[in-house]
């Protein structure tokens, strides 16, 4: 989730920062190796004894207690190389979920030890704080060139937004601030109360944004077609059945509706920085929080895309400075991504939908609130 070309985990003569920085192609083991010593090091140090490994030999004795291990194992858990990776992009399909929910139950315990935690700027979520300062600008300066109608200090007024695994509302507030009836959903009611008290302290955002306990999936029995935008925010990482997921977000946009889509690549890179570093090194995330399995390149979200509808607009790469905690547009994918996709029109391919009646629109349209 950290990094990229030139960043302070990416450059390319970074310890971190390449996957040149892996030496003999011994995947993550190694890595936790050196970090499960380190960690014991710095253990045996705060109780007083010399502890299993010492200071000098810890590192290089775990090294080798893991190439001994890793020789008398047939298997290996490392990600594939780059290059299979990307070959073999197009060509595989993801292994979806045959449930029928997009929602992953153990992703609903994980993030509901953090439910209270969501507006807490230095805590586990202050890289998704900082992300606001490059996601909403690129949601509003897009939705903008795309309409002819502005309105002054309220530029978004008048759009129906429907913001996905919402969280705390750290992505619906600024959108309900620049004017938008922002409806948020996410399947963990602790993060739907955290979401709504704090909304309360501000009136205007009261009116603008209403929030729901509700999967994507209940979204489109309720509201077929009834959005002219929708984000998912660092979600898709997280969903059981992308595909599913995809298609539930066509269902509920409107015909030429905008879908936002900001995401980790499956790289190597991805794995290294976004779950090595970030989570069992460094801290900036908490521990399990992403599975490199789940996570998704841009060739495959694309696919996914146009099989269900859109057209991809733009795809930009995605930079964060663990240093500075801020996050900044670069060419490269390789680590985040930020994706705009657009509906085709009536007249396009899209999902078979039946009509609402006029009293379903009118109830959509009170779920989905109303601009102030």
């Amino acid at each position: 989730m950290w990094g990229g070309t030139g960043a302070v985990w990416g450059g390319s003569g970074a310890v971190w920062g390449c996957p040149g920085a892996v030496r003999g192609g011994s995947g993550p083991g190694p890595l936790r190796a050196i970090a499960r010593a380190l960690r014991g090091r710095r253990e045996a140090a705060a109780g007083g004894d010399h502890g299993e490994l010492s200071f000098r030999t810890g590192p290089r004795a775990a090294l080798q207690k893991y190439n001994h291990k890793a020789q008398l194992e047939a298997s290996s858990t490392l990600p594939a190389p780059l290059t299979d990776i990307k070959s073999n992009t197009l060509t595989t399909k993801r292994l979806f979920s045959t449930s029928h929910s997009s929602v992953d139950p153990k992703e609903i315990k994980k993030f509901q030890l953090l439910a209270h935690k969501w507006w807490d700027e230095e805590g586990d979520y202050s890289a998704l704080h900082s992300m606001n300062d490059i996601r909403v600008p690129f949601i509003r300066d897009t939705l903008l060139n795309m309409s002819s109608n502005y309105h002054l200090g309220s530029p978004l007024s008048g759009i129906k937004i429907l913001d996905v695994g919402c969280g705390g509302g750290l992505l619906s507030e600024p959108l309900g601030r620049l004017g938008a009836s922002v409806t948020g959903i996410d399947p963990l009611e602790d993060n739907i109360r955290t979401a709504d008290q704090h909304k309360s302290f501000d009136p205007v955002l009261a009116k603008r944004i209403q929030y729901k306990s509700s999967s994507l999936e209940d979204m489109v029995e309720e509201c077929m077609e009834m959005f002219d935008v929708i984000v998912a925010s660092e979600v898709v990482e997280h969903v059981a059945d992308l595909e599913m997921f995809i298609k539930c977000c066509s269902q509920v946009l409107k015909p030429e509706g905008s879908l936002f889509i900001t995401t980790i690549n499956k790289t190597q890179l991805s794995y290294i920085l976004g779950i090595v570093v970030a989570e069992k090194i460094v801290g900036i995330v908490p521990e399990g929080t992403h599975e490199w399995e789940k996570f998704v390149p841009p060739e495959e979200l694309q696919r996914l895309l146009e099989s269900h509808g859109f057209s991809v607009q733009a795809v930009n790469g995605m930079l964060y400075n663990p240093l500075t905690g801020s996050w900044s547009w670069m060419e490269s994918t390789s680590i985040n991504y930020a994706m705009h996709a657009v509906k085709s029109g009536a007249g396009g391919p899209s999902s078979p939908t039946e009509s609402l009646s006029e009293m379903e629109s009118e109830q959509c349209s009170a779920t989905a609130g109303t601009s102030v």
